[in-house]
């Protein structure tokens, strides 16, 4: 149950500043493509994070490259990254991380939040998940009132909604030696948390055929369309329980009466686990050898499996607990269910550390026009972050 102390550190959290800052932020479009929109909400987040103790820095996203319809790679640009460091002699430190980005461009028409009803706003970005960082600072800032020692670092990176290829690095380097961490994605409508999750690959197969006339000496060309046709095609017969694959997209292509020297295969796959993984990776070597072979054509491959697989280990149960024990006594209670979504929890359960990554508002239909955040959770996730932090310190010495 909660005790005197726990009350006392709660009782400070209101629901109004999470929602004011909700609405702002929701308000500022952070597409991730909308370099000027990241830079407006990075300073609108850097200048409400200073309320904690620590320091605040924004940092340079490491270069990415992507494969455009001509074959060639280009570097893309990307916001800055958050990184806010609190007590970092601590003994025992955690992390918690969430992102400022949207799938929403610039020119998305929506753009603006109304209310379907009292407690369900409707809004980009709102659960996923302008009101995750929210509720995160207000259960910081209450964790502060506890005279605390434990320490942590809050990342929020640009780019999680394109696989946080810009801040994998740094994702890597602040996950080191931390005892357990929380990423602020929005939990389900019903407040059930995501417990396993597969991995996630995007690759783009660049094939280079030979152009020539379709009519006088086709026999001379090497059809790249039909190559990558046939890769695909290899790639998804190979799908498999624990190893899904989809072929998204085949761009390329010549006039009608020439023979296409170029055809750019794109594509994702899902595995489960990390043997699976092994599986999809020799899968992609075997069928872009075949391919080579039996149309001789050139393929380059870009891309990787940025998400590792995000498995459940004894150190991930024993942190669930602790939070299912922390929603309990607030009154909740939490559900656990595998998912097959990927974020930045895959990367960091990659490291060994234990995470749970669904601390953020309820609500659903993300990615969508339709997105929704439920109000009505926002203090009490908040209460939870607090909570789950003090209890962390106190009695977490097991993780």
């Amino acid at each position: 149950m909660i005790d005197p102390q726990e009350s006392t550190l709660l009782e400070v959290i209101e629901r109004e500043p999470i929602l004011d800052r909700t609405l702002a932020w929701a308000a500022i479009n952070s597409g991730t493509a909308n370099i000027a929109g990241l830079e407006a909400i990075a300073d609108s987040l850097a200048d409400a994070f200073a309320a904690l103790p620590g320091e605040i820095s924004l940092v340079d996203p490491a270069p990415v490259e992507k494969v455009g319809s001509d074959g060639k790679a280009r570097q893309i640009e990307a916001g800055r990254h958050l990184v806010l460091r609190v007590r970092p002699n601590a003994s025992r430190r955690v992390l918690l991380t969430g992102h400022m980005d949207t799938v929403y461009s610039a020119d998305h028409p929506f753009q603006t939040c109304d209310w379907i009803d009292a407690e369900t706003l409707h809004g980009p970005g709102t659960a996923d998940m302008k009101g995750g960082l929210s509720l995160m600072l207000s259960g910081l800032q209450a964790y502060e009132r506890s005279d605390p020692a434990l320490g942590y670092d809050v990342m929020i990176n640009s780019d999680e909604e394109t696989g946080s290829l810009s801040s994998s690095a740094l994702i890597t380097q602040l996950a080191q030696h931390k005892i357990a961490a929380f990423t602020y994605e929005p939990a389900l409508p019903s407040g059930n948390m995501a417990r396993a999750r597969p991995g996630s690959g995007n690759f783009a197969a660049v094939i280079r055929g030979r152009s020539a006339h379709a009519g006088r000496n086709p026999q001379e060309g090497r059809n790249a369309i039909v190559a990558a046709a046939d890769l695909a095609q290899q790639l998804y017969a190979a799908r498999r329980d624990g190893l899904s694959v989809n072929p998204a997209r085949i761009e390329g292509g010549a006039a009608n009466n020439t023979v296409p020297d170029l055809a750019i295969l794109h594509f994702n796959m899902r595995p489960r686990t990390p043997e699976d993984l092994a599986a999809g990776q020799a899968l992609i070597d075997s069928a872009v050898a075949n391919v080579t072979s039996e149309h001789d054509v050139a393929i380059h491959l870009s891309g990787s499996f940025a998400r590792p697989p995000k498995p459940i280990a004894s150190a991930t149960d024993r942190l669930f607990s602790l939070v299912s024990q922390a929603g309990a006594d607030l009154g909740e209670t939490i559900g656990w269910e595998d998912t097959g979504g990927v974020c930045d929890g895959n990367n960091i359960a990659a490291h060994g550390v234990p995470v749970i990554d669904t601390m953020g508002a309820c609500g659903g239909a993300i990615h969508s026009p339709d997105e929704f955040m439920m109000a009505s959770s926002l203090v009490g996730r908040a209460r939870l972050t607090a909570l789950v932090m003090h209890r962390l310190e106190r009695h977490g010495a097991g993780l």
